[in-house]
């Protein structure tokens, strides 16, 4: 059923939330902490107050925002439910679907076999299958609609699939790639059979343009390390960071803690969704698929701004996660992604008027966002509208997890961006 709320919804939603969601008064204490003045004090539990409001009038069904300093933890905020009409409210433990915040976890995979030189970033990579070593480009379509395709001038580099700059798009912020789709679907049986289905729609290290190239990147990892890629996140990722709540598969008890995924109606209500299917036999992706909770998920990006180690456990070399945060693909521009799928994903543009680059796995503003992260800070998110920040300058890292689509959600943004101002007001008051 769709969540409303009324007047006597939203008072008595938010008395439960008081009294389930004791956990913000630890919040406080975690954050008085690190942070000794009056008023830092003060605009953390603004934070709460903020979370915690548009919990109540049904902005988002529930949210878990985490931020650390150099030093820890400084703020914790858990508010809501993790299933609007009878869920149970969220825990700082809550499980949720983190897609494509999975990428710069793949990234880091990549850059530590790159570190042991068995991959290079610039050679061409592995041809581990056609798409990947001859590709095709598509020119365009002739006057019957039929797509034409050529060569690619150059071979494809890991650089280039780390950096979205191979060719390969996503068809939900592609209209190119929608009509290509489109067409080899209406050509003869045996012509189809022999159009690739994955062609790049423009020459490697030309453009920028978000795509499943890290899913490659994922399947390249499985090929050199010789392990599934999710045993391979484990040994070298996950296990030493203590990061127990993250895989593509949970367990029975992880998955009474998950989060339902909420689909925004047009009248801007929340209908809950129903529970996807897991399948312990499926193939997992370098790109998407991946669960996590916001504690675990801060460990790995508190990982990076502590340049590859976290409580004695190294992961990347200080350089390499240097390499990381610097801007890898030159005068090319990251756009706006325009959405072919209004109800998966809104269009999205995280910085308007912001200059946007990108390192290897994250998104970086090159000028600073007024009244927030520095510039140079380094960012992503999941399609569930599940975000991070990284801000190198500041030493700050934060995640702020809610299960909303479409992506890059109104409302789920702007309360994203009420939080990162909170963390920057606090942290200066302190």
């Amino acid at each position: 059923m769709t969540y409303k709320p009324t007047r006597r919804g939203i008072v008595t939603a938010t008395a439960k939330v008081a009294a389930t969601n004791c956990i913000s008064a630890a919040a406080s204490r975690l954050a008085r902490a690190g942070l000794q003045t009056t008023q830092a004090a003060r605009e953390l539990s603004h934070i709460d107050s903020l979370l915690r409001t548009a919990v109540s009038a049904g902005e988002i069904p529930g949210v878990v925002a985490l931020a650390a300093s150099e030093n820890g933890i400084v703020y914790e905020g858990v508010f809501g439910w993790r299933r609007l009409g009878g869920g149970q409210p969220m825990t700082r433990d809550t499980v949720f679907r983190i897609a494509s915040m999975v990428k710069v976890i793949t990234t880091v995979a990549a850059l530590q076999l790159v570190e042991q030189r068995k991959l290079s970033l610039d050679a061409p990579v592995p041809d581990i299958e056609p798409a990947l070593g001859a590709p095709q480009v598509l020119e365009g379509f002739n006057a019957a609609g039929r797509p034409e395709l050529r060569p690619a001038k150059r071979p494809i580099s890991l650089r280039q699939l780390l950096t979205h700059t191979a060719g390969f798009t996503y068809r939900l912020w592609d209209a190119k790639a929608v009509r290509y789709s489109e067409a080899i679907d209406h050509l003869p049986r045996p012509e189809r059979s022999g159009a690739p289905r994955k062609p790049l729609m423009f020459d490697p290290g030309e453009r920028w343009q978000y795509g499943p190239n890290i899913d490659w990147v994922g399947r390249l990892v499985e090929l050199i390390s010789g392990m599934p890629l999710e045993v391979y996140f484990h040994k070298h990722i996950f296990d030493p960071l203590g990061m127990n709540d993250t895989a593509f598969v949970i367990s029975a008890q992880q998955r009474l803690r998950e989060a339902s995924v909420h689909r925004r109606e047009p009248d801007g209500s929340l209908l809950p969704q129903p529970a996807e299917k897991q399948n312990p036999q499926q193939s997992f992706s370098g790109g998407g698929g991946i669960y996590s909770t916001a504690p675990d998920y801060l460990r790995f990006i508190r990982m990076l701004v502590h340049g590859g180690s976290l409580d004695g456990a190294r992961i990347l070399r200080s350089e390499t996660v240097s390499l990381m945060g610097e801007n890898q693909i030159g005068e090319i521009d990251v756009g706006v992604l325009r959405t072919t799928q209004p109800a998966l994903s809104n269009d999205v543009d995280l910085f308007p008027d912001i200059t946007r680059k990108w390192g290897f796995g994250h998104l970086i503003n090159m000028q600073a966002v007024p009244n927030g992260r520095s510039a140079g800070s380094l960012t992503w998110g999941g399609l569930f509208n599940t975000y991070y920040w990284i801000d190198p300058a500041r030493r700050i890292a934060s995640v702020f997890l809610s299960q909303v689509l479409p992506f890059a959600d109104v409302r789920a943004l702007r309360i994203y961006r009420q939080f990162e101002r909170g963390i920057y007001l606090a942290m200066n008051a302190g």
